[in-house]
């Protein structure tokens, strides 16, 4: 599967003492193998469009692993992804780790 999220945000009157313009991109990639178990990526770039040139983007490069399993009757999807900010802002981090539980409730 494969696919992506996108949005960006602007202030009508700002918020605080600052203008708000900001983007966010989540492409993603599963790929399934058995017994519910699937590799994917999903990383969350950002761009703030009021920061400096060298400090706009975020940039994460990575994956991780998902098994979806069930409790009980409900499945839950789990998930581990680790990330290298390939590029970021001054001062932000150089890796990111993303854990994740997603709770399923099929009709």
């Amino acid at each position: 599967m494969v696919g992506a999220l996108a949005n960006n945000q602007w202030s009508v009157a700002g918020w605080g003492h600052k203008d708000v313009n900001a983007m966010l991109i989540q492409p993603f990639i599963n790929y399934n193998f058995e017994h519910g178990w699937y590799a994917t990526t999903a990383p969350i770039i950002t761009g703030n469009w009021t920061a400096r040139a060298s400090d706009q983007w975020t940039v994460p490069v990575g994956g991780g692993v998902v098994k979806l399993s069930k409790f009980g009757p409900l499945p839950v999807n789990m998930s581990l992804q680790g990330f290298y900010n390939a590029d970021r802002p001054k001062g932000a981090a150089d890796w990111q780790l993303r854990f994740q539980i997603q709770l399923l409730f099929p009709k």
